[in-house]
């Protein structure tokens, strides 16, 4: 490694620094290692989110055997075994301290003892062919493999940690070393020591000389008649030990499932259980132990509620899942996580969450259309009578946001008022009106043959999750829009927003309760990762993201299973024709981009035809914008007609969501119609024209799922085109397209009502023949 590249991941590890948790250790030189009777003493604040996972400074991991040996039992799984150093050695180089309890001594040995004995099998064979055996390699002895394979299992850490120029040592331990004070003593100091040296610990049993240590039960026996310790069994409980004594932060118990389940996961109703407290211990069914390495999950449990017990956060994972380590000190969803924390326990898990959504759509779907329309204008009548407890809670998190200097147009977002609930209550009123004409709604009949009929009905999609940010007032939009679809819907608000949302969602379920269906909405108030809810592809059928382009795209990029719904960006257009009308032309360039300037459908480029640059027109808009407070750019082609006019624009398919914007020339309609094609995100575009043959052809031939004449791009809002309200805008060209109302939340199935028809009937010689009639929808 380059002595670059060498001071770098130094500078790396200088630069880490831990928060509160960790303040004293972090600003300071490395701490010794603690004894757990003083521990016991002086424990630190313990982690209670997983969240908090990615303050652990000192880590343990704990591989078992299953996670590094092969399905064979005879040799070790490479690949998964590099993957796990690199994690470790990228923790290492952030400046996180690793200790690392490993298996796979016996498995190495083995694979090396079989190569050998195959070799003089075959020679004796070659030798004295009525003298040869079958060669099994269950017999080979596992202290006689371990001895063989110690050394070549901490050749290969050698190897491949060397690669990231990180020093390893091993320590080799038998359980007595932990009931000896002195030999005690010396592991902790020497563990203390190899830490400060900026050296890996690897610690395994010498399995070579001791015995299993499953086999006996008792105790280490501790000054004062002072328990000391966990009664060692195995590596899990060996583990546990070593992450209390050292003060570990964080322990982590690689298995071969993917964490702890309510009963063994192979059983029909196994749950996997992503947090537990002590609470949950006579819930569980535990299964047989691995069959690999001495410890079962039971015993796995045990080692963690215990080093839990002694300020230890611990998570059990499949250690075979891809990137687990850096994942779980990401704060995903990765594992079980033990956790002792009086919130974490009491909340709903989001699974369930989700569970209860899909029961409830299907209590919705069965009810009437009228039922669903009760519930949603119920919705409508509390957002005027409970006005004044929404403020309340609105006017908190306005002065928090302000406190924390939230942007402006995002405290615009945020805000209520009496105006907006208004509006909000018409919307709703509007979306129950049309809910009759939702949920099993005849789209096609076809009388197939004599005595089958084949029909197409509107049903819901299913559960929905909406994200969304800043923005309040989409959470009675979007569950209004659900409960009138008869679908579930998950709800992530945005922090900003917490006490407002939370008010709206307590008026939704007193909606919802009105029709028995008050779990069919729930708001995800958990501090769940983004990323996690995305891979819930079992439990939700679509994503909607509402908030900014980053936001979107990013939920596009990381949702690989459910589909998502929306738009990353808007770059919307106004095109000002030869043919535009000079008052008309202003009205709607004014109010596409002051309107609102931080809306989706707000202008961010203003495209003017080049024979207006001679006139007022392109004057008068400019002093228009510059009025208005707006801040101006020039496209390449405006630039160069300029001497000394606005800073050129830095991109044309840039979306500003504040009040800037673009202004370029274009010598055509055509020209403008491809300049939109190459620069425009395909959501809102307008021409201003008095000529109906231009205006016809910009409507035919510009792609974007809005089109406008004479009209401001504001108009693209579900509320403004009479769907009540939106769940969000959409530019993909499958499924829903622009505002995106009660229609896009529904999808279709196919219902055939027969008599005692078979397929066979309608082969060649059969007594059935088909008819295909197609039928009135009435």
């Amino acid at each position: 490694m380059s002595l670059m590249l060498r001071n770098s991941f130094k500078a790396l590890r200088n630069n880490f620094s831990c928060n509160a948790w960790r303040a004293a250790s972090a600003s300071g030189p490395r701490q010794p290692l603690i004894s757990a009777e003083k521990r016991l003493d002086n424990t630190h604040p313990q982690f209670t989110e997983r969240s908090q996972l990615k303050y652990a400074r000192r880590l343990v991991v704990k591989l078992g055997s299953a996670v590094i040996t092969r399905e064979d039992n005879h040799g070790l799984a490479l690949g998964r075994l590099a993957s796990i150093v690199e994690q470790v050695a990228e923790c290492h180089l952030e400046g996180r301290e690793v200790i690392m309890v490993t298996s796979g001594a016996v498995a190495f040995g083995k694979q090396k003892l079989a190569q050998e004995l195959l070799m003089s099998l075959s020679m004796r064979e070659t030798l004295n062919p009525k003298d040869s055996k079958e060669f099994d390699g269950a017999t080979l002895e596992p202290r006689a493999a371990a001895a063989v394979g110690q050394s070549g299992l901490m050749s290969l850490y050698d190897a491949m940690f060397a690669q990231y120029g990180v020093k390893i040592a091993q320590v080799l331990v038998t359980k007595p070393d932990f009931y000896n004070e002195e030999t005690r003593n010396n592991l902790f100091s020497t563990l203390s020591e190899l830490i400060s040296l900026n050296i890996v610990p690897i610690i395994n049993t010498n399995d070579a000389v001791s015995p299993p240590m499953f086999i006996r039960d008792d105790e280490p026996a501790g000054g004062g008649g002072a328990r000391k310790g966990i009664p060692i069994k195995d590596n899990d409980s060996l583990s546990a030990m070593l992450a209390a004594e050292v003060q570990a932060d964080l322990l982590i118990l690689m298995s071969d499932v993917d964490g702890i389940y309510n009963k063994p996961p192979w059983e029909d109703g196994a749950k996997l259980m992503h947090t537990y407290t002590s609470d949950d211990i006579n819930s569980i069914e535990f299964g047989k132990k691995s069959k690999v390495g001495t410890g079962g999950m039971d015993s796995k449990v045990k080692a963690a509620t215990w080093a839990l017990d002694r300020g230890v956060s611990v998570v059990i994972c499949n250690g075979m899942q891809e990137k687990a380590i850096k994942t779980i000190i990401g704060g995903r969803k990765v594992g079980t996580f033990f956790t002792e924390s009086t919130e974490s326990a009491s909340s709903i898990p989001v699974e369930v969450m989700a569970e209860n959504a899909r029961t409830g759509s299907r209590q919705m779907q069965a009810l009437s259309a009228a039922d669903r329309a009760t519930a949603v204008n119920n919705l409508a009548d509390l957002l005027i009578s409970k006005e004044q407890f929404i403020l309340a809670a609105n006017a908190k998190d306005l002065a928090e946001a302000q406190k924390s200097g939230l942007a402006k147009p995002l405290l615009s977002r945020l805000s209520l008022n009496s105006a907006k609930l208004k509006n909000l209550s018409i919307g709703l009123k509007q979306i129950a009106d049309d809910s009759h004409k939702n949920v099993g709604r005849v789209l096609r009949r076809t009388r197939l043959a004599e005595g089958l009929e084949l029909k197409q009905v509107t049903v819901p999609i299913g559960v929905l999750l909406v994200i969304f940010e800043s923005r309040p007032d989409s959470l009675p939009q979007v569950a209004a829009l659900a409960m009138a679809s008869a679908n579930g819907l998950l709800l992530k608000g945005g922090k900003e927003a917490a006490h407002s949302n939370k008010a709206l969602m307590e008026l939704v379920k007193e909606a919802l309760s009105s029709v028995g269906a008050e779990h069919a909405v729930s708001l995800v108030s958990t501090r769940e990762e983004i990323s996690d809810l995305l891979a819930m592809e079992n439990h939700i059928d679509l994503i909607i993201p509402r908030g900014s382009s980053e936001l979107v795209r990013n939920i596009q990029e990381q949702s690989l299973h459910i589909p998502v719904l929306g738009h990353a960006e808007g770059v919307c257009h106004v095109y000002i024709d030869r043919h535009a009308d000079l008052k008309k032309a202003l009205h709607i360039a004014r109010d596409a981009k002051c309107d609102y300037p931080a809306a989706c459908n707000a202008m961010e480029t203003l495209l003017i035809h080049e024979d207006l640059m001679s006139g007022e027109i392109f004057n008068d808009v400019c002093n228009m914008l510059k009025r208005e407070g707006v801040k101006i750019y020039a496209g390449p082609r405006l630039n160069q007609q300029l001497t000394f006019g606005p800073p050129a624009a830095k991109s044309l398919k840039h979306e500003y969501g504040a009040l800037e914007c673009c202004i370029e020339i274009v010598p055509s309609l055509e020209e403008a119609i491809n300049h939109i094609h190459t620069y425009g995100s395909g959501h809102t575009d307008v021409i201003v024209t008095e000529n109906d043959a231009a205006a016809k052809h910009f409507l035919g031939s510009v792609d974007s799922a809005c089109v406008f004449h004479n009209a401001s791009s504001r108009f693209a809002d579900g509320f403004r085109f009479g769907l009540g309200a939106e769940v969000g805008i959409s530019t993909a060209r499958i499924h829903a397209r622009g505002p995106v109302g009660v229609e896009g939340l529904l999808t279709t199935k196919w219902i055939l009502n027969g008599q005692d028809h078979a397929a066979a009937d309608f082969a060649e010689g059969g007594s059935r023949s088909w008819l295909h009639e197609t039928l009135p929808t009435d």
